[in-house]
């Protein structure tokens, strides 16, 4: 694989993640509180999630987790680590909208937060910070930089 579109790939996807993340930051108004409220897998589990005592929580996992994904993938650093992470952010946004075997209103088992998922292990399995990325520059600088960081 070219990378170069392995860099841009990883970019490209930081800058989806950083712009959703830092959007919910910067609104005062913004919660999650209507997608946890309106799932349909695991509705109890999400309504938990919702309650006044655990929303703060999600609101600022949310909104920071995609805010420091983006920003791990943009400048690679910690790609393999935040891509885990990653991986499990939007399994947990997929799994509420899933009416198995449909998931929203627009797709049948496959949307996007699965393609998120999917590159993000393509990411993480490639190790791709290290490719004109800080991990990259990490890994040069000190030999036992863990793989499994970035």
């Amino acid at each position: 694989m070219s990378q170069k579109f392995l860099v841009l790939l990883r970019v490209a996807l930081g800058w989806l993640f950083f712009y959703a993340g830092i959007t919910k930051v910067i609104n005062p108004a913004w919660s999650a509180v209507g997608y946890l409220n309106s799932a349909k897998t695991l509705p109890g589990l999400y309504q938990w999630l919702a309650s006044p005592d655990v929303l703060p929580f999600i609101n600022f996992v949310n909104e920071w987790g995609l805010t420091l994904l983006g920003t791990s993938l943009i400048f690679g650093i910690f790609v393999r680590l935040s891509s885990v992470l990653g991986i499990i952010l939007m399994l947990l946004y997929y799994i509420p909208i899933l009416e198995f075997p449909k998931v929203g209103t627009h797709s049948y088992l496959v949307d996007e937060h699965i393609i998120y998922s999917l590159v993000l292990t393509l990411l993480a399995s490639l190790q791709a910070g290290r490719i004109w990325g800080l991990d990259g520059k990490l890994s040069q600088k000190f030999n036992n930089f863990p793989k499994w960081l970035g």
